[in-house]
């Protein structure tokens, strides 16, 4: 898996998503599970030939049809997506990141304890 992903768009996420829970898909299998979009097959061949230039995703022919596979980790796209987004929206500053988030989000008391918890190790 690559080291630096790529900037992937709105919809490229939906496809990347699809291809990080099954590990590998073909065209045909995204269409299917996005149906919520109706994105055509054209469209959905036009993403994955995208995300197969940025290097987000390798492909391989197996008869008619290209089977994809993720050239890059979810949890690697995730953090620089959030470092950009950080960047963007608060300078780069983390704590009004952090307090915009727990005063405009309903969390269950578990969720706050964790939240607490990671926080108690990050001041030791």
């Amino acid at each position: 898996m690559k080291h630096t992903p790529p900037r992937i768009s709105e919809a490229e996420w939906e496809v990347m998503r699809v291809a990080w829970t099954k590990g590998t898909v073909t065209a045909q299998e995204v269409v299917s599970e996005l149906t919520h979009r109706a994105w055509s097959p054209r469209t959905v061949k036009t993403l994955l030939s995208r995300l197969k230039s940025k290097g987000a995703l390798t492909h391989e022919a197996r008869g008619k049809a290209y089977v994809y596979r993720p050239a890059v980790r979810m949890q690697d796209c995730v953090r620089q997506e959030s470092q950009s987004f950080l960047e963007r929206v608060f300078g780069g500053a983390t704590a009004p990141l952090l307090v915009h988030f727990v005063k405009n989000s309903r969390l269950t008391p578990d969720e706050i304890d964790d939240l607490k918890r990671i926080l108690a190790e990050k001041k030791s």
